[in-house]
């Protein structure tokens, strides 16, 4: 019978039994319980988990991750275990997350946010609307799909690209290729970035990219720090030319003494994308599908590996 480790008791008991296994409680830490029985690893969630200690488990299998990213476990993955991620269970939490950002930003938020605390109330000014607004959204797989269904209702304009072009939706006429960018980007003020973090995407958003967009524009990233040249946006947002609006940055934590805490139409968010209460039954009923998949000797979802 295989052996399935997850994080904690609360993971156990949230996952539920599940036929044909034994679950135990690991969180690469600590010496691995049945270490020779280990089949299936879950590792915490927004933790730096030390991988090699993967290396631990003649019997493994498969290591299921909670979240979408795994450009930094890949490399840790013993020879022969496959990597699956969480693909389709942030869906919903980050698109909200990436429409929120949006919209506050827009509407001036987290200026009323300050204003409140000084027990000041702000004359009356005309905000930015969503409505109108011409949206680029920037990496258009699960999550993109998800944003680009909760913005239908604001009478926005979308524009999708991916890393190539292909055929639409019901929600865009047809996807752009990221070769487009340098012709689409003038077009539109706001752009939302969820584009896995890889070599192509890594600084994609840079100087060029950011000049590109209009005055006034606004950039999101719900993606990854390293996309965005923190640099960069930073000059371009101090200037006043745009505005950004990050759950994601570049380090990460964002040191306290970083001029981007203080840059002008710039507002963080720690990462929060995913965190939210969405996040655990579409985590539970993708485990339960992953370890009845093992025992069934079924191929499993998300798998980003050979194995």
């Amino acid at each position: 019978m295989p052996v399935i480790a997850l994080p904690d008791q609360e993971w156990i008991d949230l996952v539920g039994p599940v036929g044909g296994v034994e679950m135990v409680a690991w969180d690469l830490v600590g010496e691995p319980p049945r270490r020779d029985e280990i089949a299936l690893v879950v590792p915490p969630y927004m933790t730096s988990s030390p991988w090699e200690r993967l290396s631990l488990l003649p019997a493994l299998r498969v290591v299921q991750l909670l979240s979408a990213g795994y450009e930094t476990v890949l490399p840790a993955i013993p020879a022969g275990v496959q990597l699956a991620n969480a693909a389709g269970v942030h869906d919903a939490s980050t698109a909200e997350l990436a429409v929120t950002l949006a919209l506050s930003s827009l509407r001036g938020i987290p200026e009323f946010v300050t204003a409140q605390g000084c027990s000041q109330w702000l004359p009356a000014q005309t905000r930015s609307s969503l409505a109108d607004r011409r949206v680029l959204i920037l990496g258009y797989g699960g999550i993109g799909v998800a944003i680009a269904r909760r913005l239908r209702g604001f009478e926005v304009k979308i524009t999708a690209v991916a890393s190539r072009a292909r055929g639409g939706d019901e929600l865009v006429s047809s996807v752009h290729g990221v070769d487009e960018l340098s012709t689409l980007l003038p077009d539109h003020d706001v752009v939302i970035v969820i584009v896995p973090l890889s070599a192509a995407t890594k600084g994609l958003v840079g100087r060029d990219f950011l000049a590109s967009m209009p005055d006034g524009a606004l950039l999101v990233n719900v993606s990854r720090g390293k996309v965005v040249d923190t640099d960069a946006l930073t000059e371009a947002a101090g200037s006043g030319r745009i505005r950004a609006a990050l759950d994601v940055t570049d380090p990460e934590p964002l040191p306290a003494d970083h001029p981007l805490w203080h840059t002008p139409g710039v507002l963080i968010s720690p990462h929060t994308g995913g965190v939210t209460t969405a996040f655990y039954p579409r985590a539970v009923a993708l485990l339960r599908e992953q370890i009845a998949a093992l025992v069934g000797d079924r191929p499993l979802l998300n798998v980003v590996n050979a194995g």
